[in-house]
Parts: structure tokens; C-alpha cells; sequence
């Protein structure tokens, strides 16, 4: 398993501050807006705002704002206008990096993101540089401390999952695409604890980074994804969750 899927595990238990919450705010209320933008307010017919609302709920967001950001979505309510924009490059120690961001001002997102690569050692890339490294999968990650291996297994395969496997204290299911709410409702159906489900870019292969160089990479992703633009970072490294460990803490 990638070393990026450690490094998210490792994210997800640091404690919340206010000021993150905030930022998760931002940037599930910007992808719900989207969303509902394109697709239409209706999660029933709508996947990706499913996918949005779900997200939204797992930071305990009020249900107000959640439909506020889907009626400025839809065009009834007065809003700012977000494009979406992708960013490739290089990290430390040669690993690629993908950024998706939601902007309303390209230019300063492109800005602040050079600045960071620069300041960690990376370089961005062109348009295509590092995408073609990424598979575009369903990940759903069930709790693997209050969940049994066999019955998660079972689950996620009569639904159409590809495989799934151990990492930590999770259970990493990965599917085609379009089967994400197939998969996750089969797993919630059989009382199994998601503790998150989304459409992500995976790499096909790892990049092994060490010493100083994976500080480095993992201060780089850290400070992309602290970025209020920025709404998903993918890598395709693999650094020891030491390493990890002491760069979060």
C-alpha cells in the first residue's frame, strides 16, 4: 500500500483544531457548490454531491450550510464563482505530486503553489507531467479495530469492490469509480464502520523517499493541503510512518 495512504491515516488522527475545522469547511462547502453546480442539487441523481454531503457530515457540518452551499450551487443563492484547476509536479525524492484545487483567482493559486515547491525543493510541473501515473478508483476505509476482516471482505466484493486490504488500523477497499456508493452502501448495510469514501486518485506505483528528503516531501504535502484553494493533494510516495510520524507530530 502506498505510503500516502499511512500519511492520510496519520492525518485523520491528529486532533482537530478549530482553525482546521474551519479549512475542512471550506473545503467541503466549495465542493458541494461545484457540485450542485454541475450536476444539479439532487444527491439522488447527483453522485458527486452524494459523495459531497457525505463527506460534509463526516465533519459534523451543519445542515444549513449545507444546503446553503448546494442553493449556490444551483444558482439560488448569490455566490463565488469556483473553476476547478489541477496541478502536477515533482516532490523530493522524485515523487509526483497531483494537486485538484477550486479557485476563484487561478493566478494566485498557481503563485502560492510555486512557492511551496520552491521552498521545499519540488518543481511544478506541466499540464499531464505526473497525471498519467494516477488511476482514477473508488477508496472507501473501513475501521479496522471495531470491524471484522472477513466480513468486510465479503461485503466489498458482493458490491464490486476490486480488493481490500490492511493498512494500519484500516481496511483500504478500492473499486471502480462509478460502484463508490454501491460499495460503501453495501458496507454501512452490513453495520461495518466507514470511516471515509471517496473517488481518488491512486498511483500505480510507488516512489521509496527517505531522510531528509522525505521531510522535506511530507512538510511540501502538508503545507499544499493547508492551502484554502486546494482541495485534494495525491503522491505516490512511500516514506516510513516514523518519518510520518515525526513530521505531523
Amino acid at each position: 500500500m502506498a505510503g500516502h495512504n499511512k500519511w492520510k491515516q496519520i492525518k485523520r488522527k491528529k486532533a482537530v483544531t478549530d482553525a482546521r475545522r474551519g479549512a475542512a469547511f471550506t473545503k467541503v462547502i466549495r465542493e458541494i457548490t461545484i457540485a450542485a453546480r454541475q450536476g444539479g442539487g439532487d444527491p439522488g441523481g447527483n453522485a458527486r454531491l452524494r459523495t459531497a454531503i457525505e463527506a460534509a457530515r463526516a465533519e459534523n457540518m451543519p445542515s444549513d450550510n449545507i444546503e446553503r452551499a448546494i442553493k449556490k450551487g444551483t444558482g439560488e443563492l448569490d455566490g463565488v464563482q469556483y473553476e476547478e484547476v489541477t496541478y502536477e509536479g515533482y516532490g523530493p525524492g522524485g515523487a509526483a505530486i497531483l494537486i485538484q484545487a477550486t479557485t476563484d483567482n487561478p493566478n494566485r493559486t498557481v503563485a502560492e503553489i510555486r512557492h511551496l515547491f520552491t521552498r521545499f525543493g519540488g518543481n511544478l510541473g506541466a499540464a499531464n507531467s505526473v497525471g498519467w501515473m494516477f488511476d482514477r478508483k473508488a477508496e472507501i476505509t473501513v475501521d479496522a479495530t471495531r470491524a471484522d476482516e472477513d466480513a468486510t471482505l465479503q461485503a466489498a466484493l458482493d458490491a464490486g469492490a476490486e480488493d481490500v486490504v490492511r493498512d494500519g488500523d484500516g481496511f483500504v477497499v478500492t473499486a471502480p469509480a462509478p460502484q463508490l456508493h454501491a460499495v460503501r452502501d453495501r458496507l454501512v448495510a452490513n453495520d461495518l464502520p466507514v470511516l471515509s469514501a471517496e473517488v481518488a486518485l491512486l498511483p500505480k506505483n510507488t516512489v521509496k523517499v527517505e531522510g531528509k528528503e522525505a521531510a522535506n516531501l511530507l512538510r511540501l504535502v502538508e503545507a499544499l493541503e493547508e492551502l484554502e484553494d486546494v482541495a485534494k493533494v495525491y503522491s505516490n510516495f512511500d516514506v516510513d510512518a516514523e518519518a510520518m510520524a515525526a513530521v505531523s507530530g
